[in-house]
């Protein structure tokens, strides 16, 4: 019998990786029962719209693995101890019948595809008429895309925001680079730094959460999907003394700062004000320009519109600008990056504050971490996985759910499939006269067929993923 003594233990064991009540729906379906099709869809919120992403990652992960005879046994002790049923027969019958691989189909739509809420982005059905049950099982699991989804259109939704400014102010080239994921150490483990990491990277490139890097090679073949720079934090500056300020800051032009280097120093341990127009303006301003690099200024308090602006306008005074093809001002030498107090409402202010000013966003770039990886939920985007088909007795059923007491939460009915035609999206069922007649106006299918009966059908690359995510 299996022997858990690691969390790796715990993620490779299928049989659990749901809720407890789950353990007795299967006693629970109408007699007969031989297929349920559920449906995950978006049903709104923060946004309008979805980037899907992270599919692939979790059907590599855990979909993929094969459920032992050792497995099953452990799980029916653990529900036994923990007061809940267990199908033990069903799934040794996925043992025994499936080489322990989960006889499920799985389409979705194609990852870094944008689709506006309300519309359907996966469907599940078994395909094992004796697994019925197992379509509503893996729900937990299968719904945790809501993460890296929400996390990968929130920096969407932030990378349009930027490439506005940029459009009016500036070149788009530096796009990839503006915002940087600092959110490793403020999420809740190390799994959702990876797969929230990775959903950032779906829009830019500027990355220091080096778990998104790994799985980024590992789930979608990409060597290197994210890039970053030598970075001082407050502790390398602070131990040389305040004091010392000067011979901290002078220490990082000379280990960092060569021809073409892009070197980060956050400079308001002590006096941001004092630090930007006496020393980098004042002191070091001649060894900085030698020394052929760019250094980016970070403040790291107060109010982020008033001190971006103001450390922007400091560092004009004293380096200079030159004047863009749009007639907006740019820094010689030297950038700043804001990475506190960074959501997307904070930089839309403090690019309009630039841009007021006569400053071009290629100035100005973000680091954002809790807000950008940790501050979503399930509910940022309205995610559910809901049935909404049963085949009872060799009939089909409509199964939906429509409580009077919050009409919001109406499910979808029947089977369904996504069609597309441009821009426009239409959720139908599958065989149905608006599904004939979404093909006959020349809309196209969108789901995929990814996973079924235990094996991935589509292995996309990271590249794919984010050509899709900029195409509009």
């Amino acid at each position: 019998m299996n022997a858990l003594k690691s969390f790796s233990d715990i993620a490779r064991l299928l049989v659990l990786n749901t809720d407890s009540y789950k353990t007795s729906h299967w006693l629970q379906y109408p007699p007969g029962t031989t297929t349920v099709f559920s449906y995950i869809e978006a049903r709104g919120g923060s946004l309008p719209y979805t980037v899907f992403f992270g599919l692939q990652a979790l059907l590599k992960e855990y979909f993929t693995q094969q459920v032992t005879a050792d497995d099953v046994a452990l799980a029916a002790e653990v529900c036994a101890a923990h007061g809940v049923p267990f199908n033990r027969d069903g799934w040794l019958h996925i043992v025994q019948a499936h080489g322990g691989r989960l006889p499920l189909r799985i389409r979705a739509v194609p990852e870094g595809t944008i689709v506006p809420v309300n519309h359907a982005l996966v469907t599940v059905e078994n395909t094992d008429p004796a697994c019925w049950w197992l379509t509503s099982f893996v729900e937990t699991a299968l719904l945790r895309v809501w993460y890296p989804t929400t996390v990968a259109t929130h920096s969407h939704a932030t990378r349009r925001v930027i490439a506005d400014a940029l459009a009016r102010t500036g070149s788009p080239e530096g796009l990839p680079f503006k915002l940087h994921d600092f959110g490793a150490r403020g999420v809740s483990s190390l799994e959702s730094a990876m797969l929230g990491g990775m959903a950032h990277l779906v829009n830019f490139q500027g990355t220091d959460t080096m778990t998104a890097l790994l799985g980024a090679r590992v789930y979608y073949g990409e060597p290197m999907a994210g890039y970053s720079i030598p970075a001082a934090e407050h502790s390398t500056i602070t131990a040389w003394g305040r004091d010392g300020e000067l011979d901290a800051y002078r220490n990082m032009l000379r280990q960092f700062g060569r021809p073409g280097a892009l070197l980060a120093v956050v400079s308001d341990s002590y006096d941001l004000d004092a630090a930007v127009t006496q020393l980098w303006g004042g002191a070091l301003r001649e060894e900085v320009i030698a020394s052929g690099a760019t250094v980016i200024i970070r403040p790291d308090s107060g109010d982020p519109t008033t001190i971006v602006l103001r450390t922007v306008k400091s560092l004009d005074a004293a380096f200079g600008s030159d004047v863009n093809a749009q007639g907006f001002k740019v820094l010689r030498h030297v950038r700043v990056i804001q990475g506190d107090g960074i959501t997307r409402t904070s930089i839309a202010s403090i690019l309009a504050a630039l841009e007021a000013a006569g400053y071009s966003a290629d100035n100005i770039a973000f680091g954002q971490g809790g807000a950008l990886l940790q501050q979503v939920n399930r509910d940022s985007l309205g995610f559910a996985m809901k049935a909404s088909a049963a085949e009872v007795q060799g009939l089909w059923r409509d199964v939906f759910k429509a409580p009077v007491t919050d009409l919001a939460k109406r499910s979808k009915a029947g089977r369904l499939t996504l069609m597309r035609r441009g821009d426009s999206f239409a959720t139908v069922r599958l065989g149905s006269p608006g599904h004939q007649q979404a093909q006959a106006d020349g809309a196209s299918d969108v789901l995929r067929t990814v996973f079924e009966n235990g094996h991935l059908l589509v292995d996309d690359s990271f590249a794919a993923i984010r050509a899709r995510a900029t195409e509009r």
